[in-house]
Formats: C-alpha cells, sequence, structure tokens
C-alpha cells in the first residue's frame, strides 16, 4: 500500500519539478538506497545529469569527474547504446567479464565505496536513453528487493518516458563532433605505432573484457590476445593498465602528457582524479 501511494504521487508530480526527488522518495519506499543519480545518454554525448542527491563531495566524483571521460568506459552507458533491453538490471549483470578486475574499476569506480549499483535503463524516445541509478553503500540488494523493484517497472518506466519526452540538450553538453573525439581518443593512443587490431584490443581491455572474451568478440584466440597486450605494452613504453587507462583519459582531454597542456579539452574541465592501481579486484 505504501508504494501505491507513492506511485500516485510519482504520477502526480510528472512535468514538474518536483519529479524527480518524488520518484526517489517513492524508490526507497520499496527499499532503502542512499544516492540517485539519473543521466540522459544521447549517444556518445556527455551525459547530461537530469538530477541527483548526492552530497557534494560525492557530487564530484559521481558526477563531474563522471563527465569528464570515465563515463565511456561505464557499464550502464554502454547499455544505453542498445546492448541491453530497458528495464532494472544490476551492474554485475551487464559489466563486462573482468570488469571487477579491470583499471576503470580499480582507478576509477573503486573510489566511490558503493556496495553496489542498479539502475533502471529506460528508452525515452529514438535518441534519448535513461539511466535511473540507485547505489547502496554498505550492502547489495537482496533478490526480493530486485523482485519488488522490478514490480514498480512499469510505474517507472511510464513516468520517465512522459516526464522527459521533451527534454534537450543544453547549449554545451553536446559539443560538435563528440562521437569523432571518442573514436580520435581511442585511435590516438599509439597513433603510427599501434597497428588496427592491437587498437581494437586496447578499446576492449580498457571496457573491461578478459582475454577470452576479446578472442571471441575479435574472432581469434586468448593467447593471440595476449601476445597484442605484451606488444601493445611494449611499443608504449608502459607496464600496467592504469598507465593504458591514463593515456585514453589525457587523450579524451587532450592533454599532452609530456607537456601537461591542453590542446583540445574545452574550457573549464579538468582531469578526473585517478588513485595508483592497487591491483585490487
Amino acid at each position: 500500500m505504501e508504494w501505491m501511494a507513492a506511485a500516485g504521487r510519482i504520477v502526480e508530480a510528472v512535468g514538474t519539478r518536483d519529479f524527480p526527488c518524488a520518484l526517489a522518495r517513492g524508490l526507497r519506499e520499496i527499499a532503502h538506497y542512499d544516492y540517485t543519480v539519473i543521466f540522459g545518454y544521447v549517444g556518445s554525448a556527455r551525459p547530461i545529469d537530469l538530477f541527483d542527491d548526492f552530497p557534494p563531495d560525492r557530487r564530484r566524483l559521481h558526477v563531474e569527474e563522471y563527465q569528464e571521460g570515465p563515463y565511456l568506459l561505464d557499464p550502464f552507458f554502454l547499455a544505453s547504446l542498445g546492448a541491453s533491453e530497458p528495464g532494472l538490471w544490476r551492474l554485475r549483470e551487464i559489466a563486462p567479464d573482468r570488469f571487477y578486475q579491470g583499471e576503470y574499476y580499480r582507478s576509477y569506480y573503486a573510489q566511490t565505496g558503493l556496495a553496489e549499483e542498479i539502475g533502471y535503463l529506460i528508452a525515452v524516445n529514438g535518441q534519448l536513453k535513461l539511466v535511473v541509478s540507485l547505489m547502496r553503500r554498505e550492502k547489495r540488494f537482496s533478490s526480493a528487493e530486485i523482485r519488488a523493484l522490478k514490480r514498480a517497472w512499469p510505474v517507472v518506466d511510464a513516468a520517465c518516458r512522459k516526464n522527459w519526452q521533451d527534454v534537450a540538450l543544453e547549449d554545451g553538453e553536446r559539443s560538435p563532433g563528440m562521437e569523432e573525439r571518442i573514436e580520435e581518443a581511442f585511435l590516438s593512443i599509439g597513433e603510427g605505432v599501434l597497428t588496427a587490431r592491437e587498437r581494437q584490443v586496447v578499446e576492449l581491455t580498457l571496457r573491461g573484457h578478459s582475454a577470452d572474451a576479446i578472442g571471441k568478440l575479435l574472432d581469434i584466440s586468448p593467447g593471440t590476445v595476449r601476445i597484442h597486450r605484451r606488444n601493445i605494452y611494449s611499443k608504449l613504453r608502459i607496464s600496467s593498465q592504469g598507465e593504458l587507462f591514463s593515456a585514453f583519459i589525457n587523450a579524451m582531454l587532450g592533454v599532452d602528457p609530456a607537456r601537461g597542456s591542453r590542446d583540445a579539452a574545452p574550457a573549464g574541465r579538468r582531469s578526473p582524479r585517478l588513485r595508483k592501481a592497487s591491483g585490487r579486484g
């Protein structure tokens, strides 16, 4: 009965400024959690922060630093590109097989200290996708809580689609040629040094795929993938995924590591704080 009352308040708030708060309050009637963030994704453009209830220090990590480039390796972002059906997903259900050993997790995501993140993936229209993320600091959502949150899906889906059906990208959110910048960032890692296949291995490695998974995706053996990785590290004169991850973020931001300059980064952006890889999985 509490959810039914909350659902009524959510529907009533559609189209008003209070809608995101009403949605978060309603979902907390089903299962307690600590933080909510709602990102809007249009292709590979910089995510739109439609709503969040983080305290300032948390917001810096979860929103501001995330938008600088790490989002490109986020499983929920990748799901928004069409890899997953709309609905409620646990992060671990849509993440690559080595996500928790990958450098995105170790250098960025582990800083969040979250016990679990789950998200409603919502297709608003042919362009805009939403992810309504629910985050917990101390324990994972139980199976019963997940079932209850899935039962709320029809209301969450319909209300969010209705509320944000006319959302437009704000000026500056989608910089011209963003997709090209992303592609160039991956290509610029080892430009003139790495082969096309080696650059594919770089991208899939950064996204958190194991050698076995990369082998299946590229139709080569896992042993060949490992050889490619050794050659990549040798050619780039690096020794860890951490250095590879930093190279990608620097490429996205237009930072020249040799000079510490930014040739292509938009004004006002700064590089995310990357903690030194510790081998944590």
